[in-house]
């Protein structure tokens, strides 16, 4: 029989991994893992690249559905489009960077970003490690049958104590269904190769660390500092190696 003459389809992964793949459009989305919005300007500055050409980029990122952008007045500010692409680059990068990975990260500009970080609204690097760490170990998160982790009776409490409210993550996290497992669940951490907590507990977490002054974040990138604040209120249960 005559080979057919039919192009193959090509998978959707294909259109998405060569827009990452081009240098320009991961500088953008590696900044915006922050989680916060960035405007036109912002991300261009941070691909070393001019305006018009950032428009194009940020177009296409658009139309494939990996960032999401919002009007403000006269400006438009962009964002990761959820949570599941700043999962898959952090999932790319940590597979880019296997091979040179200790040697990449005890370089003296990564080191900051290693001991903490913002990863799309919640606590990455080595903190964010403790700060999971020590919410298992308190007996605070118990692993759930259906997957993810529920807040126990003395998790709330605790949660309570630091000033959210524990009861209703308690009861959102211990719900039936399946998004209660979406609540708060271990994710892979790009640099420490093990669990750093996501999810909708994590983001509370972390906003709640930041309005305390437990935690700092640095201008101009998305590294965060643990001020003396935080290592009083949180070092009995957080201990970093």
């Amino acid at each position: 029989m005559p080979a057919s003459t039919t192009a193959p389809h090509e998978p959707r992964l294909a259109r998405v991994a060569a827009l990452v793949a081009d240098a320009s459009r991961a500088r953008m989305l590696s900044y915006l893992l922050g989680g916060e919005f960035a405007s036109a300007g912002e991300l261009a500055q941070a691909a070393s690249i001019g305006a018009a050409t950032a428009s194009g980029h940020l177009a296409q990122l658009l139309d494939a559905g990996l960032v999401a952008c919002e009007p403000r007045g006269r400006h438009r500010y962009y964002r990761l489009a959820d949570g599941d692409v700043a999962h898959a680059l952090e999932a790319l990068a940590m597979v880019a960077e296997r091979a040179s990975h200790s040697r990449h990260w005890t370089h003296p500009s990564r080191e900051r970003l290693r001991f903490a970080r913002c990863c799309y609204g919640h606590m990455a690097g080595q903190l964010g490690v403790a700060v999971f760490d020590g919410l298992r170990e308190q007996g605070w998160l118990q692993a759930r049958d259906e997957g993810g982790f529920a807040v126990t009776p003395d998790g709330a409490d605790a949660l309570s104590a630091l000033g959210l409210n524990g009861a209703a993550w308690q009861r959102r996290s211990q719900s039936a269904g399946a998004g209660a497992a979406r609540v708060a669940y271990g994710c892979i951490d790009w640099s420490e190769r093990r669990d750093h907590l996501a999810g909708p507990l994590a983001v509370a977490l972390f906003a709640h660390f930041v309005e305390r002054g437990w935690v700092r974040r640095q201008a101009g990138g998305r590294a965060l500092q643990w001020t003396p604040a935080g290592r009083q209120a949180l070092g009995v249960w957080v201990r970093l190696p």
